[in-house]
C-alpha cells in the first residue's frame, strides 16, 4: 500500500534539516520530560526518530484510508440537519483513524495530552493529509487554532480546553462576515458582558467559515459599545457545549467539498474572553492568521504533489503515436517544471516553519524565565524572518498549486476534463488556497514592507554566502545577478515616490523576491542533496530567471504616467 511519506523522500531531507537540533533543544526544554513521560525523547536522536515514525504512520493512514476515501468523500459531502453538520461517511472514518493514532494535538505539551512537536514535522503531517484530500486536511489541521489559545489564553483555559483538542474534538475559526471579508476590522458580530451570569454573549452572523460546526470556536467580535475599527475587536472562546449557534447552511462550493463551509448564526451565545479585550484583531487574529497561512502554504504544496503524481501516471502510461506521452518535450517539459516549483515551493515552506519554531519555542521559554540576551536576540532574528517568509510561502505555494494542477489537467488532455480523474478533484480543491486566509494580494501587501526595507535583499545577500557545490556555483552567479536587478527595481520604485505606483507594481516586485530566495533555497538542497534536487534546481533558476527578467523588463519601462491608462 501507498505510505504518503515513506513514498515522498523530500519529506525525510526536509526533517533532517541541521537546523532541527536546536529546534529540539528549545522545544525539549533540554530534554526534561524524559523524567516523567515514557514517552518523551531523551535526545536529539530519539526526538527525531520519534518524528519520523508518526510521519510514517500518518503517511499510512493517508495511504490506506484518507486517499481511498477521498472521491467518494468530494461526492458526498456534508449534510445540514436541525443547524447541525453531520460529515460525509469518508470524513468520519478518517477522523477516527486519526485520533486512534492519536494525531491530535500534536504540538501541544505533554502535559496536556499532546505530542509536544515542534511545528516542521507538524506541517509535514498537514501537507501528507492534504496529499490526500485537501478537504480533509482543512477539517484535521485546524486543530493548530489551539496554537493561540495556548499562546494568549490563561491557565484555566488551558486545562480545559487543549486536552479536548489532544483527544480529537476539532476546532474553527469564526473571523469573516457577510459584510466583514479581507477587512476584518470591519467585524460586527456583537459581543457584550453577562453580569448575572459573568459570561460573554455573541449575537450576529459569521460567514465563510470552515469547519463552522466544531466542537470549540475562536471567534472575533467587538466588544467595545460604539467603535468601528480594529480597536474595538476582541477574541473569544465559544464552546458548541454550551449551544447559542446554528448553522444556517453548508457553502455549495468549487472544491474541498469535504470541508463544511458554513454560516453560522449566533444567538446569546455563551462565550469567555481569550486574552485581553481590544487585542482581538491587533495581535491575536494576526497570530492566528499567520499559523493558518503556513497551513494553506502546507495544503498547497500537497496538492502539488498531488497534481506530479497523477500527472506523471498518466504520462507513463498514455501512448500516442506510438510512444509514452511522457517521452514528448511538451510534456515533459510540463512534468519538470511541475516538479521544480513543488521541489522550490516545498524549500520555502519547510524554511519558514523552521524559523516559526525557533522564535515560538523561545517565546514560550520567556513565559517560564527571563530569556537571556543571546535569546532575546535569536528570538527577534528568527520571528522577523518568519514574518517575512510567512506570506511569500503562503501566497507562492499556492499560486504554484494552481499553476501546477492546472497543467496536470493539461497532461491528460480530455481525460482531464472527465469526472472519473482525480485531477479534477484536486484541480477544483487547490482553486481556493490563493484566496482564503489571505489573497495572494493580501501576501504581497504583508511582505511588500520587507521589500521596501531592504530585509529580502539582505536576506539575499546572506544566502549568497553560503556554501554551494561546484555543480551549484554557474546557477548561485546567475542568481546574484537575478538578485541585482530585484534590488535595481526595488530602488527605482522606491525612488519614485509615488504611493499608487508602488502598490501597483508590488506583486511584481513580492514575485521577485520570492523566486531569487525559491533559487537559493533549491541551490542549497541541491548541494546537501545533488541526486535529488540537482535537475530541479537546474529546471527552477531557468524558470525563475524568466520571472525576473519579465518582471524587470515591465518595471524599468513603467513610469507614473502609464498608472491612469490601468485605472477602470
Amino acid at each position: 500500500m501507498a505510505n504518503f511519506y515513506k513514498d515522498i523522500p523530500e519529506l525525510k531531507f526536509h526533517l533532517d534539516n541541521p537546523m532541527m537540533e536546536r529546534i529540539c533543544e528549545l522545544k525539549e526544554r533540554g530534554y526534561r520530560d524524559k523524567e516523567q513521560y515514557d514517552y518523551a525523547p531523551q535526545d536529539y536522536a530519539d526526538a527525531m526518530d520519534s518524528y519520523d515514525k508518526v510521519l510514517e504512520i500518518t503517511g499510512e493512514i493517508t495511504g490506506e484510508i484518507i486517499a481511498a476515501n477521498a472521491e467518494g468523500v468530494d461526492q458526498e459531502g456534508p449534510h445540514l440537519s436541525n443547524g447541525r453538520v453531520e460529515y460525509a461517511s469518508g470524513t468520519k472514518q478518517n477522523l477516527d483513524a486519526m485520533v486512534k493514532a492519536g494525531l491530535n494535538g500534536m504540538t501541544m505539551p505533554r502535559r496536556f495530552g499532546g505530542l509536544n512537536f515542534p511545528i516542521t514535522p507538524y506541517t509535514m503531517c498537514a501537507e501528507i493529509v492534504a496529499a490526500a484530500d485537501a478537504g480533509f486536511g482543512n477539517i484535521w489541521s485546524l486543530q493548530d487554532c489551539i496554537e493561540t489559545l495556548y499562546e494568549f489564553g490563561n491557565e484555566d483555559q488551558h486545562s480545559r480546553f487543549i486536552p479536548r483538542i489532544c483527544a480529537g474534538e476539532t476546532m474553527s475559526m469564526d473571523l469573516t462576515e457577510p459584510d466583514a471579508g479581507s477587512d476584518l476590522q470591519s467585524v460586527m458580530l456583537k459581543a457584550t458582558f453577562d453580569e448575572a451570569n459573568n459570561c460573554w454573549r455573541l449575537n450576529g452572523v459569521k460567514r465563510f467559515i470552515t469547519n463552522g460546526d466544531a466542537d470549540i470556536h475562536l471567534v472575533l467580535a467587538r466588544s467595545e459599545e460604539g467603535t468601528k475599527d480594529g480597536r474595538g475587536l476582541s477574541m473569544f472562546i465559544y464552546d458548541k457545549r454550551d449551544g447559542g449557534v446554528d448553522v444556517r447552511r453548508i457553502e455549495n462550493k468549487l472544491g474541498i467539498h469535504g470541508s463544511p463551509t458554513c454560516e453560522l448564526v449566533y444567538k446569546n451565545a455563551r462565550a469567555e474572553l481569550c486574552g485581553n479585550r481590544k487585542f482581538g484583531l491587533i495581535r491575536y487574529v494576526m497570530a492566528l492568521m499567520n499559523g493558518a497561512r503556513l497551513g494553506i502554504a502546507a495544503q498547497s504544496v500537497g496538492l502539488s504533489q498531488a497534481a506530479y503524481n497523477e500527472a506523471v501516471a498518466y504520462a507513463r502510461d498514455r501512448r500516442q503515436f506510438g510512444k509514452a506521452i511522457i517521452e514528448f518535450p511538451a510534456v515533459y517539459d510540463m512534468l519538470s517544471t511541475i516538479k521544480a516549483k513543488l521541489d522550490a515551493g516545498r524549500a520555502l515552506l519547510y524554511q519558514t516553519a523552521r524559523y516559526v519554531d525557533i522564535y515560538k519555542a523561545l517565546e514560550d521559554i520567556a513565559r517560564e524565565r527571563q530569556l537571556t540576551p543571546e535569546e532575546r536576540q535569536e528570538q527577534k532574528k528568527y520571528s522577523k524572518l518568519a514574518d517575512a517568509f510567512t506570506p511569500l510561502a503562503k501566497g507562492m505555494n499556492s499560486e504554484y498549486a494552481n499553476q501546477n494542477t492546472y497543467d496536470c489537467i493539461q497532461v491528460h488532455g480530455g481525460s482531464g476534463f472527465m469526472l472519473e480523474y482525480a485531477c479534477q478533484r484536486i484541480y477544483r480543491d487547490a482553486r481556493i488556497t490563493s484566496i482564503y486566509e489571505g489573497t495572494t494580494q493580501l501576501q504581497v501587501v504583508a511582505a511588500i514592507r520587507y521589500v521596501t526595507n531592504g530585509s529580502y535583499i539582505a536576506t539575499l545577500r546572506e544566502f549568497e554566502q553560503m556554501p554551494a557545490s561546484a555543480e551549484m556555483q554557474p546557477l548561485l552567479e546567475r542568481v546574484r545577478k537575478m538578485s541585482d536587478k530585484f534590488e535595481t527595481c526595488t530602488n527605482y520604485v522606491k525612488d519614485a515616490d509615488n504611493q499608487e505606483m508602488h502598490d501597483f507594481l508590488a506583486r511584481r516586485l513580492y514575485e521577485m523576491a520570492a523566486v531569487c530566495i525559491m533559487s537559493h533555497l533549491i541551490i542549497q538542497d541541491a548541494t546537501r542533496a545533488p541526486e535529488m534536487f540537482t535537475e530541479s534546481a537546474r529546471i527552477y533558476v531557468n524558470y525563475a530567471e524568466a520571472e525576473v527578467e519579465k518582471h524587470n523588463a515591465f518595471i524599468a519601462r513603467f513610469t507614473q504616467d502609464q498608472l491612469a491608462g490601468y485605472r477602470k
